[in-house]
Order: C-alpha cells, then sequence, then structure tokens
C-alpha cells in the first residue's frame, strides 16, 4: 500500500507496510501510483521496465523507473502487508496489566464546559479514593503484571490534587514494592493546576514520570471553556504556576494538554500562544463531543482544521530555524524505531493491558467508560468478573475494524480511540471518522517534519 502526498514543497511517499518514507522529483511521484496499478494486475519488473522505460526517450524517465524498482527489489517500496497473517498468532498473546489510571478523586473545582467526566463526579457521586482502595488497585497490577517490570500509574479525576495525601501515600507505597516485587512504577498526575503549590511540585519533581497540565490556550479560549464553577476564568491563576512548574522541570518530562472545540477552529494561535509562554511540550487535541454540543466540531469545521495543522507545522518549521523550537505532541513520530508491532496492531491496550479505578474500585475499560454501567469489568476486590468484556477488547485491533484496512495511517493510529468508536456508534470496533481525518492530517505534517528536519542535518553535514 501506498500513500503519497505533496507539503512544503516535497512530494512525499509513504510505503504503508514497511514504514519506508520517499522524498522524489516529479517524475518518480507521477509514475509510482501508476506501477501500483500494474504491479497489483500481475505485471513482473521486466514488464514494467519495458512499459515505462523501454521506448523512453529520455534518461529522466529510465532512470526513474530504475529507481522505483530498485526500492521495490529492497523490499522500500510496494511491499506486501506481513502483519494480517500475523494477528491471529498476536490475538492468542497472553496480556498482562501493565497501567492503570487511579481516580482519585471523582470531584473537581473547576466546571469546564466539554468535561466528558461531568465536573469531575463522572454523572455519578463525588468522591475521593482511599488508601485502601488504591493500595488493592496497586497490589491488583502488580499481581496481574506478569514478567513485566515497568508499570504505569497516572493519578487521575476530577482534579487529583483535591486528594493530595492519598497521592502521596499510594507513591510511597508503590515504592515500598519495587524491590521485593521487582518492578519499577513511573507515577504521572493530571490536573487543572488551580490548587497546585511549591511543595507538591517538590513532590512531583521527585516522584512523577510526568506531569500533565490542563490549558486551552488563550485567555479568552481558555477561561469560556474551563471557568471555575462561580465563573470566573482560571488562566491567570494557573499561567504562572505552569511556568514555574515547566522551569522546574527543565522542560522535559511534562506538557502543557489543551483542547479545542467549534469556538477555536483556529487552534494553531492556542498551540503557538503557548509556545510563546515558554513552553517547550505542547498537546492541543480536538473534543470529542455529541453533535448536540454547541463546542462539538462539524464537518464544515474541518477544512479549516486541517489548513490550521499545515499552518502549524509551517511555523514550527521557522521557530526551529530561529532556535524558537517546540515539541507538539500530534507531530511526535518516530520513523525509524517507534512502537513494536503489537502496539502498532492493538494500540492502547485498553480493557486489558489498562484499566481506570474509580474511588470505589471499581474496574473500567478506560477513564472514557467510567460511569457506563455496559463497561463495568469488575473491582479490586474480585479482580476482573467481566472476562468477556475484556476478551472484546483484547481481540479489538486494525484488521477488526474494516475501516482501518486500507488506511494509511493504520499503524500510526493503531485505530484509533476504542471510546470514540463507542460514543459515536455504539461499538469498539468502529471508527470515529471525523478523529480519524484529523489523525491522518496530523501523520502527514509529522512526516513532512521529519523530512524537513533531516534535509537541515544533511545540509549542516554538507558545509562541515
Amino acid at each position: 500500500m501506498i500513500h503519497q502526498y505533496q507539503s512544503n514543497g516535497y512530494n512525499i511517499v509513504l510505503d504503508v507496510n514497511s514504514g519506508s518514507v520517499h522524498v522524489v522529483d516529479d517524475i518518480v511521484y507521477s509514475l509510482i501510483p501508476k506501477m501500483e496499478t500494474d504491479i497489483a494486475n500481475g505485471m513482473n519488473d521486466e514488464d514494467l521496465l519495458e512499459k515505462y522505460a523501454g521506448n523512453a526517450s529520455d534518461a529522466e524517465t529510465r532512470e526513474a523507473v530504475l529507481e522505483i524498482l530498485t526500492l521495490k527489489k529492497e523490499n522500500m517500496l510496494y511491499t506486501e502487508d506481513i502483519y494480517e497473517a500475523y494477528i491471529d498468532d498476536f490475538m492468542k498473546r497472553e496480556t498482562v496489566v501493565k497501567a492503570m489510571c487511579l481516580h482519585i478523586a471523582h470531584d473537581c473545582n473547576l466546571a469546564c464546559k466539554y468535561c466528558f467526566a461531568g465536573e469531575g463526579e463522572y454523572h455519578g457521586d463525588r468522591g475521593l479514593m482511599s488508601f485502601e482502595v488504591g493500595k488493592k488497585a496497586l497490589d491488583y497490577l502488580v499481581a496481574n503484571s506478569g514478567t513485566r517490570v515497568n508499570l504505569e500509574v497516572d493519578f487521575f479525576g476530577g482534579e487529583p490534587l483535591l486528594n493530595w495525601e492519598v497521592v502521596k501515600q499510594l507513591v510511597a507505597y508503590g515504592r515500598s514494592l519495587e524491590e521485593p516485587k521487582h518492578k519499577k512504577f513511573r507515577f504521572t498526575v493530571t490536573t487543572n493546576g488551580t490548587l497546585l503549590t511549591d511543595d507538591m511540585m517538590e513532590f512531583i519533581n521527585k516522584e512523577m514520570s510526568n506531569l500533565v497540565l490542563s490549558i486551552d490556550g488563550r485567555k479568552k479560549v481558555n477561561d469560556y471553556m474551563r471557568p471555575y464553577r462561580g465563573g470566573q476564568g482560571s488562566y491567570d491563576k494557573i499561567v504562572p504556576k505552569y511556568i514555574k512548574a515547566a522551569e522546574s522541570r527543565k522542560q522535559i518530562n511534562y506538557y502543557v494538554r489543551g483542547t479545542y472545540t467549534h469556538f477555536n477552529t483556529d487552534f494553531a494561535e492556542d498551540v503557538l500562544h503557548l509556545a510563546d509562554l515558554g513552553f517547550k511540550q505542547i498537546s492541543v487535541e480536538p473534543v470529542v463531543a455529541p453533535p448536540e454540543a454547541d463546542y462539538a466540531l462539524t464537518k464544515e469545521d474541518l477544512p479549516i482544521l486541517i489548513k490550521q495543522y499545515d499552518y502549524l507545522a509551517q511555523e514550527m518549521l521557522k521557530r526551529r530555524k530561529g532556535g524558537k523550537d517546540f515539541n507538539f505532541f500530534h507531530f511526535m513520530i518516530d520513523l525509524e524505531g517507534g512502537p513494536c508491532v503489537a502496539k502498532r496492531l492493538s494500540g492502547c491496550g485498553s480493557g486489558c493491558e489498562y484499566l481506570a479505578v474509580t474511588p470505589w474500585g471499581d474496574f473500567y475499560p478506560c477513564h472514557q467508560f467510567v460511569g457506563q454501567p455496559e463497561y463495568l469489568m469488575g473491582n479490586v476486590d474480585e479482580g476482573i468478573t467481566n472476562t468477556k468484556l475484556r476478551e472484546q477488547f483484547h481481540n479489538c485491533n486494525v484488521y477488526s475494524k474494516e475501516a482501518c484496512k486500507n488506511c494509511f495511517a493504520k499503524f500510526y493510529c493503531s485505530g484509533g480511540c476504542a471510546a470514540n468508536a463507542q460514543h459515536f456508534h455504539g461499538n469498539i470496533y468502529d471508527v470515529y471518522e471525523t478523529g480519524c481525518e484529523l489523525q491522518k492530517k496530523r501523520i502527514e505534517c509529522a512526516i513532512m517534519l521529519k523530512v524537513a528536519q533531516n534535509e537541515e542535518e544533511n545540509e549542516e553535514e554538507t558545509v562541515k
């Protein structure tokens, strides 16, 4: 499978099954899809050479054909999909629990308009997780992690800093398990920042591998969607704290994370605003909302959003050349290594390798399913009791989704978000189409940025 597109003056060709990326001239770019069709119809290399170069009067065309055939021979172009045959063995794999999202607080002091958690209580009761429940959750994670050493735990909410003492107690308990159980915990915390203190940051910097700081961007945008319950904006309260936090972590192992909606389809300006504040690790993502919500993205928004990603990529190139670079989470891509095959096929592992735990100890496939009774999987006392549901998530992969099979992005998005598919179609084996279109554009931009970076590095080497 071939995907090709033009961006920033580059003719980019992606060989989907091998992951090879090629930057080619106009002649090669025009020949690749024609030859792909002929190969699909059974034409061999000799016939291809004869058809496209046998009577070529110019050396450039013959050279282009030979270049394409060489890439084909080296398994860097027109490669076959070897993973679909592998999927049956992959599905027989024994899965272990690798990560947990601890809902340390089903409560929040903000009233974000797009919050899927319904102001923190997930459309249920408000409550804080006790140390005993959290302790049982960590014990379950350790006991069901098999031989895996590295385990991940995210303190989530609501607002987790409302239950800060229990967070500290659970971190200490997790650390006490590491040596005797031969495990290593990677703790993270996601916060709206309003309650963040210097003492908390000192602890976070010591114990947390990552820190997620919620902010939507420009003051007007942030305060409209992320107000306090009384309607006051949160921007002025959190920005000084976030700047201090980012600097205290030396601008790594954190990110400021925002959400864009129908009300700020010019979201690239919010990303650049955060960069102008000095943040180096930035994520601003599309809202996922029911169509009737006034802030939901519409089909009419898509062309605007796609142009915004192009604009953002161009601005990032300019800033990198000017020494003011930053990372945009959705443009970060590894073309040489990246996730293992299992990860590329199955995605986040929700419902089998990853679980969300409520303050009362209930298990759900991930935080976006919390509060939906049909997705209750078990609890910290009894373990997984709904094994049929776990099997459904275990079997979810890019080949179990019809919409993914012939999509160039499948090995980068791993089939997309199961929760989004369920929310829009009632089926985790479906896809969320708006999310798909935006994801494909982000992947194209990410690859283009890598191409530009590689070109810059080659130019620097030439100068040396």
